[in-house]
């Protein structure tokens, strides 16, 4: 398998990672599909989204498959005074990742990024590794220095 742009940088940095791939299902790129087809709890696979607010900019956000972001909530965090999701179609050049493949490590640009704080219970959580198909394994507190990210509760 070739080597993503997310997981050149994390052995660029030198931050173990498992790297678990699956088939790709362009019907389904569900964070829910890729859990069940490699047998990891919902709550233990993250997917990443990103947000924009007036005042804040762009924010990363990552979080549980299953759940849903309180945009009260995250704009609360991002000390604005409201925030939505991006486009689907505004993700590729903002980010240089697919829906479906989007990362929170080597994006195009660093963005500001929050984990929900769930991830904390875990020694290993998984990520997107930058493409579809592709899920990295590695400790929450390993990202979240890498990323610069902070920790924080922002489901309905």
């Amino acid at each position: 398998m070739q080597k993503t742009n997310a997981m050149r940088r994390l052995d660029a940095a030198r931050i173990s990672y498992e790297v678990l791939t699956y088939p790709v299902d362009e019907n389904d790129l569900s964070g829910t599909h890729a859990a069940d087809l490699l047998g990891i709890p919902y709550e233990q696979i993250f997917k990443t989204l990103i947000c924009h607010g007036e005042k804040c900019g762009y924010r990363v956000f990552c979080l549980p498959v299953a759940e849903e972001l309180d945009l009260k909530k995250c704009a609360q965090i991002a000390g604005d005074k409201r925030v939505e999701m991006i486009p689907v179609k505004d993700l590729l050049p903002l980010t240089g990742y697919l829906r479906g493949g989007c990362s929170p490590i080597g994006m195009k640009k660093a963005f500001p990024t929050v984990i929900h704080e769930s991830a904390l219970l875990f020694d290993k959580f998984y990520v997107s590794g930058g493409a579809r198909g592709v899920q990295i394994g590695l400790a929450p507190q390993a990202l979240a220095d890498f990323t610069g990210a902070s920790f924080a509760d922002f489901l309905k």
